[in-house]
Order: C-alpha cells, then sequence, then structure tokens
C-alpha cells in the first residue's frame, strides 16, 4: 500500500491545542505566545520557572556520513519522540528550523517525513515565527551601520582589505557569493568587494543557537568582530554602536518555538545553523527548557557523527553545561552500501539497481563508517545505540548485517519503521536507547580551553575524522596567529568541511585513512563563540541546481500549498 506523501500526511493531522501539548510537558502555559494554532513562543522566563524539577535523560541523535538523500535522521528523531509515549515513557524533542534555501533548493522539507513528522509540516518550513527573519536583518543591520562608517570617515580605522562581515539572505543564490558594494556616485558609500553568505550560516544564527539568556546573546552581539584595523586589532559591533540595536531585533526570535509531532509529543523547534559550516544543533535555550519537560530529551544534531553531533559534544555541551547520557547513531542499508564505493547515489535521481540487491557482503564494506562513527561517540564517553531506519524492499541479511556490526562495537541496535507506522515503529529503538541511557555517563569533551587553536584541530582531525595529519595554508596560519594573539585561542573550533565523507574529499568514502585535513583559511565567530577553519571547497552560500524544489511548489486554487515535501 503506497504511503500518501509528507504534505498529504501533515494535512489530515488532527492538531491538539498547544496549551495541552505544554501543560503535558510542564511548561507553564502562562509562558506561551500563541502563533495561531500551529506554533508558540516560550517565554524565557519559563527556564527558571520549571528549575526545581528533575533532568531529563539527555539523547543526541546523529547518524553514518550521509548519502545526498539524507539517512533519515530527523523522522527517526520524531519517530523515537513519539515511541516512548507507546513503552509508557514520556519525550520531548528539540529540532532546528529549516533554511528557505534547501527547503526551495535540492533538499525539500526538513520537518521529519511519514507519520513521523512536526506540525504543521507548512508552517514548520516556511517561516515560522519569523526567527530566521530576524536574524537576516540583525546581521544586515550591522553591515548597513558598518558601511556608514566608513562613508562618513571610518573613525575607527577599519582597514577595508581586512574586512570579514558580509551580508546575509535566506535564499540559495550563488551570484550574490562575491559583489562589489558601493557602485555608483559618492553618495552610494566606499567601493569595496564582499559577498553573501546563507543565513543559516551567519555568525549571528549562531549566536542565538548558543546564547544561554537574552544577556548572554547581548554580550555575544558585542564580541562579534566585523574586521580588523591596519594594526591588526579587531573592529566589533560593540565598537560600531550596533550590538544593541541587533540584541533588540532579536528579542521575540530567542524564545525557542512549542510545536507537536503527528501524536502530540512535544516539539521544540529553534535556530537553524548549517551543520557543515557552523554548529548544526538547536538552541541551548530549547534544551534548557526540554530537560526539565518529561522522561527523556531528544535533540538532533546535523550530518554524521563527525559533523554534528562532535559540535554537539565540543561546542554545545561546553556552552550549556549539559552532559548527554546516550546518543542515537542512525545507519541505512543505502547508506552503507553507497559507504562500500560500488555505487553512486545522486539526488534527484533513482537509486541504482545495483543498490537495491541483497548484498550483506557491501553493508559489510560500506560499515567501517559505522565503525568509526560508534567510536566517535564512544571516545566522548557516551554510549551509542544504532538506529535501523529501515525501507520497504530492504533484504533481512542486509538489515542483518548493519545489526552484526553494531554488536560487534558493543552497541544495541533496533530496526525502525517508523515512517510508515509512526512511533509503534521505533519502539524496539525507545527501549533501546532507555536502557542505554541508566548506564553511567562517561561525557567529556575532546579537548581543553586552554589547547591552541591548531592543537584543537589536529585533535579533531586525527581523532574524529582519522586524518594524518593537517596541513595549513599561508593565509590559514597568518588568522590563526592573528586570532591567538587577540585572545581568541581559548575558543572551539567548528571544522567546515564538506558533509559527504568523514574526510574534507567528498569523494571519499567508508572511513578513510593515510590523507591529511587541508585548512585553507580560517574565521572567527567569536560572539558566536568558536573559530571555523574552512576545508577544501567549501560554500558558505549554496547555490540552486538546474531543477531546484521552488519550481514544483506552488498553490492551488483552493489557496493551499502544494509540492512541498
Amino acid at each position: 500500500m503506497a504511503i500518501p506523501n509528507d504534505l498529504e500526511i501533515a494535512n489530515q493531522a488532527r492538531l491538539r491545542p498547544l496549551t495541552e501539548i505544554a501543560s503535558q510537558a510542564g511548561i507553564p502555559v502562562e509562558r506561551l505566545e500563541l502563533y495561531g494554532n500551529g506554533a508558540a513562543k516560550i517565554q524565557l522566563e519559563a527556564i527558571a520557572e520549571m528549575e526545581g524539577r528533575g533532568l531529563a535523560k539527555y539523547v543526541v541523535v546523529s547518524a553514518i556520513t550521509p548519502t545526498p538523500l539524507g539517512e533519515g535522521k530527523t523522522t527517526t528523531t520524531v519517530g523515537l519522540g513519539q515511541a516512548f509515549q507507546h513503552i509508557g515513557r514520556s519525550a520531548t524533542i528539540a529540532i532546528r528550523q529549516p533554511s528557505m534555501g534547501p527547503t526551495f533548493g535540492i533538499k525539500g522539507g526538513a520537518a521529519g517525513g511519514g507519520y513521523s513528522q512536526v506540525v504543521p509540516m507548512e508552517l514548520f518550513n516556511l517561516h515560522l515565527t519569523g526567527d530566521m527573519h530576524a536574524v537576516t536583518a540583525a546581521h544586515n543591520m550591522c553591515a548597513a551601520v558598518l558601511d556608514a562608517h566608513l562613508f562618513h570617515g571610518n573613525d575607527l580605522g577599519i582597514d577595508l582589505h581586512n574586512i570579514t562581515w558580509r551580508r546575509v539572505v535566506d535564499i540559495n543564490d550563488r551570484a550574490l557569493r562575491n559583489v562589489t558594494l558601493g557602485l555608483g556616485g559618492r553618495l552610494d558609500g566606499i567601493p569595496r568587494e564582499s559577498g553573501f553568505d546563507i543565513t543559516a550560516a551567519s555568525e549571528v544564527m549562531a549566536a542565538l543557537a548558543l546564547a544561554t539568556s537574552l544577556q548572554d546573546l547581548r554580550t555575544r552581539m558585542g564580541r562579534i568582530v566585523v574586521g580588523y584595523t591596519k594594526a591588526d586589532d579587531p573592529v566589533t559591533a560593540e565598537d560600531l554602536g550596533v550590538a544593541g540595536s541587533m540584541t533588540v531585533i532579536l528579542r521575540e526570535a530567542i524564545k525557542p518555538n512549542l510545536m507537536q509531532t503527528l501524536e502530540g509529543t512535544p516539539a521544540l523547534v529553534h535556530t537553524g545553523p548549517f551543520g557543515n559550516i557552523a554548529t548544526g544543533n538547536s538552541s541551548i535555550v530549547a534544551d534548557q527548557i526540554g530537560i526539565r519537560t518529561g522522561d527523556f530529551l531528544l535533540t538532533e544534531a546535523g550530518f554524521g557523527a563527525d559533523m554534528g553531533a562532535e559540535r554537539f559534544f565540543n561546542i554545545k555541551c561546553r556552552y550549556s553545561g549539559l552532559a548527554p547520557d546516550a546518543a542515537v547513531l542512525v545507519a541505512t542499508v543505502r547508506g552503507l552500501k553507497a559507504h562500500s564505493g560500488n555505487h553512486r547515489i545522486i539526488a534527484g535521481k533513482p537509486l541504482p539497481e545495483s543498490l537495491l540487491v541483497e548484498n550483506p557482503e557491501e553493508v559489510h564494506a560500506g560499515g567501517d563508517n559505522l565503525r568509526k562513527q560508534l567510536e566517535n561517540m564512544r571516545i566522548h564517553g557516551v554510549t551509542p545505540v544504532v538506529a535501523i531506519n529501515t525501507f520497504p524492499g530492504d533484504h533481512e541479511r542486509d538489515l542483518a548485517a548493519i545489526a552484526d556490526i553494531a554488536a560487534e562495537h558493543g552497541a544495541r541496535s533496533a530496526r525502525c519503521t517508523h515512517f510508515a507506522e509512526g512511533g509503534r515503529g521505533a519502539t524496539d529503538l525507545a527501549e533501546a536507547v532507555a536502557e542505554a541511557a541508566e548506564e553511567e555517563s562517561h561525557f567529556s569533551p575532546l579537548y581543553h580551553d586552554d589547547m591552541q587553536l591548531r592543537d584543537k584541530i589536529r585533535t579533531v582531525a586525527k581523532t574524529v575524522y582519522g586524518a594524518d595529519d593537517v596541513s595549513f595554508s599561508a593565509q590559514a596560519n597568518k588568522q590563526l596567529d592573528s586570532y591567538e594573539r587577540n585572545g581568541f585561542g581559548n575558543l572551539p573550533v567548528c571544522i567546515a568541511k564538506t558533509h559527504l565523507s568523514i574526510s574534507s574529499d567528498p569523494k571519499l568514502v567508508g572511513a578513510p585513512t593515510g590523507w591529511t585535513l587541508p585548512v585553507r583559511e580560517v574565521r572567527a565567530s567569536v560572539g558566536a563563540g568558536f573559530v571555523y577553519p574552512i576545508c577544501g571547497d567549501m560554500r558558505t552560500m549554496p547555490g540552486l541546481g538546474k531543477n531546484p524544489a521552488a519550481k514544483s511548489i506552488d498553490i492551488d486554487a483552493d489557496g493551499n500549498t502544494v509540492g512541498l515535501s
């Protein structure tokens, strides 16, 4: 029997009043600000009012290195959250809000899928409560004040050739990657080269995700470095006098959004930093609320465990002070077969016929990726559980091969059919996660604050990625020296690399060895609170393909959205 598409399923959902969802989770109803029937803001005062309650078990959901199709990590997070009520336990999920760039680009919607979705799906994927636009406005306000400062005499002595603050927009647009500003007459500004990033890559977005309070956000806005003087001294948003205005713009955006799954599980949807450029995790303030709402708090980390989970452990947990009790690692037959190197999966095209044939040997061949990602969980002292995300047509011996790999590494595993069956399709996973979360946690970040930046980069590259070494370009070395000299050396590192390989080369599958991580440049997100090396051919502004999702999304005669999935 064919399953309806995601939007059709979402449109058939019977939403419960969000006041009921909040009351069920113990969130003070008087702290809700309703945005229609589909979403509500939660005032930050709720955090202090919930402080006396016990802590939920804290579980991060990550995955093997994904194919371009993804392995169903968000869907698994939603399905697992729903599954706990089927075994007599309560759970809240905390996930990111998607950027409209990927939504209208290659990825489509990001609210989960099938019968494991956050609803209303349309609202989730498009605008929600306007947080993305607030981030865009705050970021570009800083850019506008910066250019006004240059125009009116540049009293701070900013070096025009060392301005690091660009503009952002929440769409994919490769034509904006590099632009020239200030063309025209004298009154049109100071001509200089700049460019645009996508809003999800904005430092403002990352700062919003990592802030622990409104005042902390204000402090982070002030620390944002927009450029340097000719003496290599940093110039901040505080120096420009714009940090306060940026925070005011974000005053509503810092409040987490409350939604629900198809089965009424509370869903905290907040912030959307990119997973291959920024932290790839939802907000700390959402987790501060969610950790007091039930038996389990499930939070998703972007892309594979070498990406989002590593940043969850070493950046998000460092700032939040929360320690995970267990981790879920999503794996699929198709994903591991792709990691064998025998197949190429291309988004928008059918899966290769050869990949659909039963072949457990191929699963084992690609299993090195799963083995390495399990190791990446354990080196942080966290107990992993493998979620075997099962698709129609998957073969028994292929699925058994994934369980065998997990067992070899002493990890629990469970098959999941939550896409087709909702929460009841993930009850075995819920039982396994509950058992894992009862084990003593030995969580510890991978490195200390006082390590030098180069050593932090090498530690992640060698330990998490399996690299032999790291090479730094002349530009990267100059930038790192500058950051250390300016007092940024105590920050954690957020390595920007491809999400399609554990290595920096998207063509290398499995768990590659014998390679060197190339750091071409290093940027400092001082306000957000990390330094990010850029490795390989990374872009902070995606482009659109020949047939983006934007071409298939429309409004029907009754005013309903169609084609969003």
